[in-house]
């Protein structure tokens, strides 16, 4: 596959790490993005996760689409996540395609060839030990806070019971501490749309110059569904049609020479994904989102994966959001009082469903801001100069 090359900020770990699977990597890179001063006593840093399709970008613009970062109204001087005051930084996941080790990456440093298909499974562990990584070679011992939505939110929560004593605060918005039946069976369809591209080649499709494009396209329109709500796409789009502009071209586009404005969007979200995600870091990532399961080492008992955390934490959810509804937070929330654990727990009136938490939503800024605030109060942070 061919692709301007685009040097990320990265750190490259020679000594490799073990995975969940057995898996030794020989090297592991983690890319990532910084924003603001770390403090001398490297006490105010705040990691932020990304979500199955973000990556690193959160508060600047995308070098491949040139559009703002995702988290843009979140982070940076004055905002929620005070760049004045924090330190944030933002790794792309492993098995990301945005500079950190994963299916485009090479085998070995004798290998050049990628690992497409053949690249091992990760899990959500193994993503956050490639990010303690790099937070060892930053020196921070202990984050701040640690803050990430949706599949973020999965590796907050994989921080915490990994890592209890490096985290002090953690904010896990619209997220889960398990990948529920539906939500592995949405990924099972949109695998299957990649499966059956004809430009798929059994995941080595770089070797033709090709990419899955429409199987990759009809993915991302399905996941894009589900980050939606139906008062949303009312809203939105309704019944409105508008002409088909490629209805001269594309037999079979529109019966009537015409599609509805809903569908435009789609696959507008469709073919803007494949410019940026590769086929198999999807397929990798879904994945790891599949296997996550918090209680699965406690026998089911979730509330034990938290005994004895110092972390105090605030989750946050939203009414419309069906993929990671309510109920699933409400569950975590009493495991970790079960546990006795610090926990505020905050359910966001919006009916712009999922996708909320990358939205404009006072309420959530506001939930944020003073959950931050109070941390940094009781953590007695240092000023941060220059």
């Amino acid at each position: 596959m061919t692709q301007a090359p685009i040097e990320h900020d990265h750190v490259t770990f020679s000594q490799g790490m073990t995975l969940e699977c057995g898996v030794v990597l020989d090297s592991v890179t983690v890319a990532y993005r910084s924003y603001g001063v770390l403090s001398a006593a490297k006490d105010n840093a705040i990691l932020v996760c990304h979500a199955l399709t973000g990556d690193q970008y959160l508060a600047d613009a995308h070098p491949l689409t040139g559009k703002p970062g995702w988290w843009g109204r979140m982070v940076g001087p004055g905002l929620p996540i005070d760049t004045n005051r924090f330190f944030v930084i933002c790794p792309n996941v492993l098995g990301g395609c945005m500079g950190s080790t994963g299916p485009r990456s090479a085998r070995s440093v004798d290998d050049p060839t990628p690992w497409g298909t053949d690249f091992p499974a990760i899990t959500m562990r193994d993503m956050v030990e490639a990010q303690a990584l790099l937070l060892d070679h930053f020196g921070i011992g202990r984050l701040f806070a640690a803050v990430g939505g949706s599949m973020g939110g999965m590796q907050v929560l994989q921080w915490v019971t990994t890592y209890p004593e490096r985290v002090f605060a953690a904010l896990p918005i619209a997220t889960s501490p398990f990948h529920s039946a539906q939500n592995i069976a949405f990924n099972e369809v949109s695998r299957q749309a990649i499966f059956a591209d004809p430009e798929w080649h059994e995941g080595r499709y770089w070797e033709s110059g090709a990419i899955p494009a429409r199987g990759l396209a009809v993915a991302r329109m399905m996941a894009h569904i589900t980050y939606l709500s139906e008062e949303a796409l009312t809203r939105k789009f309704g019944r409105r049609v508008r002409r088909d502009p490629y209805a001269p071209i594309a037999r079979g586009s529109s019966l009537f020479g015409e599609m509805f404005e809903v569908e435009s969007y789609l696959r507008h979200q469709g073919s803007s994904f494949v410019r940026r995600f590769d086929a198999n870091s999807y397929l990798t990532i879904t994945r790891a989102m599949d296997y996550f399961d918090l209680s699965a080492d406690h026998g089911g008992d979730l509330s034990a994966a938290f005994r004895e955390t110092p972390t105090r934490f605030c989750i946050v959810s939203f009414t419309s959001d069906w993929l990671f509804p309510t109920s699933q937070s409400r569950l975590l929330a009493r495991a970790l009082n079960r546990a006795g654990v610090n926990v505020s727990f905050v359910e966001i009136e919006s009916d712009r469903g999922h996708d909320a938490f990358l939205l404009d939503e006072p309420d959530l800024d506001r939930t944020v801001r003073g959950f931050l605030s109070g941390a940094a109060e009781h953590a007695g942070l240092s000023a941060v100069e220059g």
